[in-house]
């Protein structure tokens, strides 16, 4: 089996779960995106569409609280199948953020 198409956020992600066992907080995962001020909101937007994509894959179990509209994710944990994924990424080299001016 090919290993899933994910973006840089949902790498990071499972990068952060893969040492650490068992539950996951979500707030560990607002620094992965760029903390500014007016923009604090896109980042936890952001965050919480790439954690639920990981869920609808398969990779990461959530815990929170679930409403009509909405789920309200408060931690994730990693399924075997994430762990395995997260195990492929901690042997490739991670790259740097670098734009081109």
């Amino acid at each position: 089996m090919s290993a899933p198409r994910l973006s840089r956020l949902q790498k990071a992600i499972l990068r952060a779960c893969y040492p650490l066992r068992g539950r996951v907080e979500r707030s560990r995962f607002h620094a992965l995106g760029k903390q500014e001020a007016s923009r604090a909101k896109a980042v936890i937007d952001v965050v919480t569409k790439a954690m639920e994509r990981l869920i609808d894959r398969g990779l990461v179990v959530g815990y929170g609280v679930r409403t009509k509209e909405k789920w309200f994710i408060h931690a994730v944990r990693l399924t075997p199948e994430g762990r395995r994924v997260a195990r492929r990424l901690a042997g490739t080299q991670q790259t740097l953020p670098l734009r081109e001016s």
